[in-house]
């Protein structure tokens, strides 16, 4: 079985900033970059502006480079080889400047002068509409804000180890990564960075409301816990989980799993874009409940 990370939903200042390397320390297990605000990161969903491309290998082996704005606060740079050919043949087709989604794998190089730089090889990119960029400002800021609120408590703990903070009553699942980002980083994060990249990607969804967060330098209690997801959303991607078990009983003719292609021919007829099934199958398989048997593949448990 095939299991996949998370692909995380974050503004590139909080990307460009993660320059530690968790590396992994058995074969076949995921490295991380760190983030500041402790975010253990392998894989990211980004949508934004793809501004440049540059194929700097050749024609016959073309290697990749390239940049997406994500609006709220920077850029990502990306790189594709030849070990990701579909992000590679979509990427050959489009005409910067486009609008797109992209998930793919984190990764950072340090230079001689010991400077990190981060990028994503991208696995899958394709061009979206506002709507679904919409959608996305809208996840990365509410998992920024809350992850900056979770840092914000952390700090204030008399015992930061992980075990120490999920005692406190901190998710288990980011006790890790919040004591490692203390314990590396050594220092508290800018918070008015995070907060601008949020603010800015609620300007975007709200251009009437002229949304001010005050940006505070020193902030030096918890922001208070607001919720900026619609509860419609949740909603509507649990109608969509269960259209795409639906349909991976119906094409699983022969025991063997679902043809992702004629899985998203059909996921399209239902409304559900590529991007949309990408992050469905991701979930669908961190429940447990899909897996792949095999490349191109997709099978309920």
């Amino acid at each position: 079985m095939n299991a996949r990370e998370t692909a995380w939903r974050l503004f590139s200042t909080e990307l460009n900033s993660a320059t530690f390397e968790i590396k992994a320390t058995e074969e076949k297990k995921p490295s991380y970059q760190l983030s500041r605000l402790g975010a253990m990161i392998n894989r990211v969903l980004i949508v934004g502006v793809l501004t440049e491309k540059e194929n700097v290998g050749t024609p016959d082996e073309p290697l990749w480079r390239g940049r997406i704005q994500d609006v709220a606060s920077g850029t990502v740079f990306i790189n594709v080889g030849r070990y990701q050919p579909e992000a590679g043949a979509a990427l050959a087709e489009l005409e910067p400047p486009c609008l797109v989604a992209m998930v793919g794998k984190v990764k950072s190089y340090t230079t001689e002068d010991q400077r990190t730089f981060v990028s994503v090889r991208p696995e899958h990119i394709v061009t979206v509409d506002e709507q679904v960029q919409h959608a996305w400002l809208l996840e990365a800021a509410q998992s920024t804000w809350d992850r900056l609120v979770l840092m914000k408590k952390a700090l204030h703990c008399g015992d930061r180890t992980a075990e120490g903070l999920e005692k406190a009553g901190f998710p288990a699942t980011a006790c890790k990564g919040l004591s490692l980002a203390i314990e590396t980083y050594g220092e508290e994060p800018d918070s008015a960075s995070y907060l601008k990249a949020v603010q800015a990607a609620l300007r975007t969804l709200l251009p009437d409301k002229n949304v001010d967060l005050g940006l505070p330098e020193d902030l030096s209690e918890s922001p208070d816990e607001v919720d900026i997801e619609p509860a419609a959303a949740k909603g509507a991607t649990e109608d969509m989980e269960e259209t795409v078990l639906g349909l991976l009983d119906e094409l699983d003719t022969d025991g063997k799993g679902a043809p992702r292609e004629d899985l998203e021919k059909r996921a399209e007829a239902e409304g559900i874009s590529s991007m949309e099934l990408e992050e469905i199958s991701n979930s669908l398989m961190d429940k447990g409940l899909v897996y792949e048997p095999n490349l191109r593949y997709l099978k309920k448990i």
